[in-house]
């Protein structure tokens, strides 16, 4: 069987709630999570929900650090003990891990080189290159006045600075990464991208369908993701890309 044909449950944990859906049930199934769940009743509220639902395997989105489709760090929004979790015995089906970010990510994927900024809370970050999804911890690296990216482009960021200076900020890391990381377009996902205006040809906004279809996307092959999507010449390419001054 293509793993395109597989029948995906799709788990995207979040602070304040875990949204379930699969191939077959887009209209996502809201658990309220917070600071005192726990991987243990995650498992056990999403097994209840799901009863009846018929899959094949399973997609986590996790909002942290993965490594070896297995989380590497405890989420700072949720109670403790999701590291250790034996998540393979108490779902009994076969498993993928992979970062929130980098989930909303794939979703949205339309082939090339693309780099994904989630603006939420904080600033997730991810880059899908040819089909193949590269995670980035950007989040923290230093930008301007002794500040980080997350600082300007997060919650803390739109507050503190107001939406025309926050937007002006958004659209100038933008053009920062796509340079550095040399990207033919951008996706802006997380609850603040909609907040943006006049967005230039090469950055696209999200959709909130992302995650779910990242995470049925994420047991297909690299080739499979890059051909799924629309023809490589409707690609959003900057016009100019490969041809700044140095």
């Amino acid at each position: 069987m293509l793993f395109s044909m597989k029948n995906v449950l799709v788990i995207d944990i979040g602070g304040t709630h875990i949204k379930v859906a699969s191939n077959t049930q887009r209209t996502p199934l809201k658990i309220p999570s917070g600071p005192t769940m726990t991987a243990n009743q995650m498992a056990e509220q999403v097994i209840l929900g799901t009863k009846g639902w018929n899959y094949d395997c399973i997609s986590i989105g996790y909002p942290g650090p993965v490594v070896d489709d297995h989380p590497l760090g405890e989420p700072h929004n949720l109670a403790p003990g999701w590291i250790d979790f034996p998540y393979q015995k108490a779902f009994k089906k076969p498993i993928r891990f992979i970062n929130d970010a980098a989930m909303q990510a794939l979703g949205g994927y339309r082939g090339g080189r693309m780099l994904f900024l989630g603006i939420g809370t904080g600033l997730g970050s991810a880059m899908i290159l040819e089909g193949i999804v590269v995670p980035l911890e950007l989040a923290h690296l230093p930008y301007r006045r002794g500040k980080t990216y997350e600082e300007y482009l997060g919650l803390e960021g739109l507050e503190l600075r107001g939406k025309k200076r926050w937007r002006k900020s958004v659209l100038d890391v933008v053009e920062r990464l796509m340079a550095g990381l040399v990207c033919e377009y951008v996706l802006l996902g997380g609850g603040n991208a909609k907040l943006m205006k006049r967005l230039p040809p090469h950055v696209v906004l999200g959709a909130n369908s992302n995650a779910i279809e990242g995470g049925i996307r994420l047991w297909q092959s690299a080739e499979e993701r890059n051909i799924i999507r629309v023809p490589k010449q409707d690609i959003p390419v900057r016009p100019n890309l490969g041809q700044r001054r140095h």
